[in-house]
């Protein structure tokens, strides 16, 4: 009996300290995300930098998925001022993802980014960040409020307009969608390269896809991932992603 293989996605770790030791972690609802939603065998990848072996890692992944997280990229990797005091910061992440997301799109590897690697993408670009977005003016809400239940901070919270023409309409079939959002930065100057796909009431950039991109390369600030299988805009973004893995996997095979 022939088993199908499934196409092997990366997920990017973080780092934290729990207790006396120093781990490489990431959220569950991601591994969900490529299990449920894009129909992967999730790989997941420590935060070590260049000595994980880029080239190795992406002769062997069909896909990466560069994920959220409690911290923020350092400003200096986009010029920007240092950080507001308590920010919390992930430098061997920031070792990790700036140069990978690159390398991966460079080499036909689709990627999809959401929330910190959405911004990721954006600095890797050569785009610059709003560091507290709710202090700039003229933006709306978009943090969550940490004193509810985790099912309502996940809650839609709000609608994108989605570009006509562009991958994320194509993938969805729509000109609007509701979405979560729980996150204080956000896109200030767009990366040259990167097309906008979605913007939000205030015009936020929340998604956005890489023009030259040879493969599936396509990031968002909200998190698709979140009960991926309830939400069928959420579904279409992960099965969109999941064939694209499947296709690589496939030429591999």
């Amino acid at each position: 009996m022939s088993v199908v293989r499934k196409p092997l996605i990366g997920i990017t770790c973080c780092t934290d300290q729990l207790g006396l030791h120093p781990f490489h972690i990431v959220g569950e609802k991601y591994i969900l995300g490529v299990v449920d939603g894009a129909g992967g065998l999730p790989l997941l990848i420590p935060a070590l930098g260049e000595q994980i072996g880029f080239e190795q890692l992406l002769d062997t992944l069909d896909g990466i998925m560069f994920t959220g997280s409690p911290s923020n990229v350092e400003p200096h990797h986009y010029n920007g001022q240092p950080s507001a005091e308590g920010t919390r910061h992930d430098a061997k992440r920031d070792a990790t993802t700036l140069p990978l997301i690159k390398a991966a799109i460079d080499r036909g590897v689709p990627v999809l980014c959401i929330c910190r690697g959405f911004q990721e993408m954006n600095v890797a670009f050569g785009g610059t960040l709003h560091q507290r977005l709710y202090e700039v003016g003229g933006f709306i809400e978009h943090r969550e409020n940490k004193e509810h239940p985790v099912e309502q901070q996940y809650g839609l919270s709000h609608e994108v307009h989605i570009e006509p023409g562009g991958l994320l309409y194509e993938l969805s079939g729509r000109n609007s969608a509701q979405v979560n959002s729980l996150h204080t930065q956000g896109v200030d100057q767009l990366a040259p390269g990167l097309r906008p796909e979605a913007t939000a009431p205030d015009g936020l950039v929340e998604a956005f896809s890489v023009s030259q991109a040879s493969n599936f390369a396509l990031g968002v600030q909200w998190h698709p991932e979140w009960k991926v299988k309830e939400n069928a805009f959420y579904l279409s973004i992960f099965k969109a992603f999941g064939d694209a893995c499947r296709a690589r996997s496939n030429r591999h095979s």
